[in-house]
């Protein structure tokens, strides 16, 4: 039986290792795991506490870009606005311009209207006045001799001589 005792079960050393090992649980429950499970606990409360911020930045960014949208696209708006606004501006402008200067245009052009009417009103007086004096120099001649038809032809060829002489000299 000498071997039997080498293996032989000792039941009170069995209930001590328990006992040991019970005593041994308790003191880490109490010491070792309780501890570590605050410290998880604060951890994981510290993690869900960041990200719930992350959360809320990400709104809170989300938010601030649509209204950044919502403001570039109403100051597009304005600026097309402004720039149509501009150019019904310089439409009109350039429409009173133009009319403008048409008025203008045509007064100059009532203008050197009249001017040549007058000049050709003056051209018509000289050339009255100096068919006048032509006719009242024929008739002197004429009452001065006694007129034949080689005389009469003369004169006549004569007069329009003058005469072409007299717009010549105009010109």
């Amino acid at each position: 039986m000498q071997n039997l005792g080498i293996i032989s079960v000792n039941l009170w050393q069995i209930l001590i290792s328990l006992a040991n090992l019970t005593i041994l649980f308790l003191l880490l429950k109490k010491f070792l795991y309780k501890p570590v499970t605050k410290m998880l606990e604060a951890r994981r409360a510290e993690i869900d506490s960041q990200y719930s911020d992350a959360e809320a930045a990400k709104n809170s960014a989300e938010a601030k870009d649509a209204e950044l949208t919502a403001r570039l696209s109403h100051a597009k708006q304005e600026a097309e606005g402004i720039v149509k606004e501009a150019a019904d501006a310089a439409k009109i402008r350039g429409d009173k311009i133009v009319e403008d200067a048409k008025v203008v245009a045509d007064g100059i052009i009532r203008q050197a209207e009249t001017q040549a009417e007058l000049e050709k009103k003056r051209a018509e007086a000289a050339i009255k006045t100096q068919i006048i004096d032509v006719s009242t120099a024929l008739a002197e001649k004429m009452l001065e001799r006694e007129v034949n038809a080689d005389d009469h032809k003369a004169l006549i060829d004569n007069f329009i001589d003058k005469i072409g002489e007299d717009d010549d000299s105009d010109r």
